[in-house]
């Protein structure tokens, strides 16, 4: 259809038949030309774009740690409510809907030292464990695409080495931030978590005294099974979802509406999809038995007997050394407070937590939660992606470095 009109147009809408056999050559050379400019047109754009979309790697680490960061923080009182749910130790819960949890927080413990309690472990975490996934992930995008791998297979597995780089800077920082906010205030009167730190520096020295340095990194195994995909799968998303929008627009900048859009629905799916590992590593961490473990270790829970009383909860903390079976989560926002009905799984396995879930609850046991998992993951990727790509902009126009030192 465009052809034939260029054809009209350069034989002034005459029959291309009625025309000498040098005329139709001619037609034909020119519309080959305008053809090739075309062509040339389209790929230039295309590379105009494609370097727009590679900033210099010092941009991107510092864009995207700020922006995870701003996620995070915009998240982190949502995220205390479910450490609340999932943490509670009492029977009957304290903590159940989560307005009310959101309430009697907010009522009895107040905004800092409540719904934001753990926040400095999660700000420190957050900003080092986004700079260093945001570095990985660029390089190696970049190094995969650059020779010959597919765009969608290169996202994938950028965004699973991504992750990997951050989770050694990550999962400590959660265990802290998730214990802190369990905890609450220091000797909180309106809550018994199991755990009694003066402050992120105390929670550090007591546990690595009492447990080990090793217990800083506990469920380490179990995030990277949920993290990992996450990850891989919210960047092959966002990727595909701007490489579309851009190919629309017909520029790097899709606009407010599209950014939020393309970040927030790749989140989103992500977090949809990878729900079951949720659920199951959240089920590893806050549900395996306490009575026969403690049964095997008679010695040290009578050893903290001796302790003052505002650490009567010792002999819990220094048995979760040794059995890991402290009620806490470092997951994202999935799980509500458990039925009381549910499997528990006496296991450390994803796959045979996933098979016992499967024939204890079928599919719905595997997607407990999916709601909050949900928009949980579509605000704080919305909120980091949208960020980092205004912050993208704005280091473009005001340079950290130059674009040449390939930084």
């Amino acid at each position: 259809m465009v052809l034939a009109r260029v054809a009209n147009f350069f034989t002034n809408g005459e029959p291309t038949q009625e025309l000498g056999e040098e005329s139709r050559r001619d037609v034909a050379t020119t519309m080959d030309k305008v053809a090739s400019r075309a062509i040339n047109a389209a790929e230039d754009m295309a590379e105009d774009i494609e370097d727009e979309g590679r900033p210099p790697y010092l941009h991107a680490m510092l864009a995207g740690g700020l922006g995870g960061l701003t996620g995070d923080m915009l998240m982190h009182s949502l995220d205390t409510v479910k450490t609340r749910q999932q943490g509670d130790p009492h029977m009957p819960p304290k903590y159940t809907s989560m307005g009310s949890t959101y309430h009697t927080i907010w009522r009895q413990e107040g905004f800092l030292r409540g719904l934001y309690g753990g926040v400095q472990p999660a700000f420190v975490g957050s900003f080092c464990g986004t700079v260093c996934f945001f570095g990985t992930y660029e390089y190696s995008k970049r190094w995969m695409i650059d020779n010959g791998v597919a765009p969608s297979l290169a996202y994938f597995a950028a965004g699973l080495l991504g992750d990997l780089a951050a989770a050694p800077s990550y999962v400590p920082s959660e265990v802290l931030k998730t214990r802190l906010q369990l905890q609450g205030r220091y000797n909180n009167p309106y809550f018994n978590s199991g755990y009694n730190y003066r402050s992120t520096t105390d929670a550090v020295r007591k546990i690595v005294r009492q447990e080990g340095f090793g217990a800083l990194f506990h469920g380490y195994k179990a995030t990277l099974w949920r993290d990992l995909p996450f990850s891989a799968l919210q960047f092959t998303f966002y990727e595909k979802e701007r490489d579309l929008a851009k190919s629309y627009v017909g520029s790097n900048n899709i606009g407010l509406l599209l950014e939020i859009a393309t970040a927030a629905s790749a989140g989103g799916a992500a977090g949809v999809i990878t729900t079951p590992l949720d659920v199951v590593k959240t089920r590893i961490q806050t549900q395996l038995p306490e009575l026969p473990e403690a049964s095997k270790y008679p010695s040290k829970s009578a050893t903290p007997t001796t302790s003052s009383s505002k650490h009567t909860s010792t002999s819990r903390v220094t048995t979760t050394h040794t059995s890991h079976n402290r009620p806490i989560s470092t997951s994202s926002p999935s799980t509500t407070l458990k039925a009381h009905g549910a499997a528990t799984l006496d296991t450390s396995s994803v796959y045979t937590g996933l098979k016992i879930i499967y024939k204890t609850e079928g599919i719905a046991g595997w997607f407990r939660g999916v709601g909050p998992r949900f928009v949980w993951t579509s605000v704080q990727s919305g909120t980091m992606l949208v960020l980092y790509q205004t912050l993208l902009r704005h280091f473009e126009q005001h340079p950290l470095v130059r674009t040449d030192e390939g930084l």
